[in-house]
């Protein structure tokens, strides 16, 4: 699992989320997910690694959110 990690740090990819549409009025669980990916309020952007972890996360919210790879 470490040789994962090293091998995402080495590869440096990096995608950038940022949220658009308030979490107000969704699921809890969606709150939290959008917390996890550094995400405070609207129009907030974020730097995260490109991972199998982190790409489940936006696609979980993904009309809350925009990436660009």
């Amino acid at each position: 699992m470490a040789k994962k990690k090293e091998a995402a740090k080495k590869s440096g990819k990096k995608l950038r989320v940022t949220l658009v549409r308030g979490v107000i009025g969704t699921r809890g669980s969606h709150r939290a997910t959008v917390r996890g990916l550094g995400l405070r309020r609207i129009n907030h952007t974020v730097e995260l690694e490109d991972t199998p972890a982190v790409r489940g996360m936006i696609n979980k919210v993904n009309y809350l959110v925009k990436f660009e790879a």
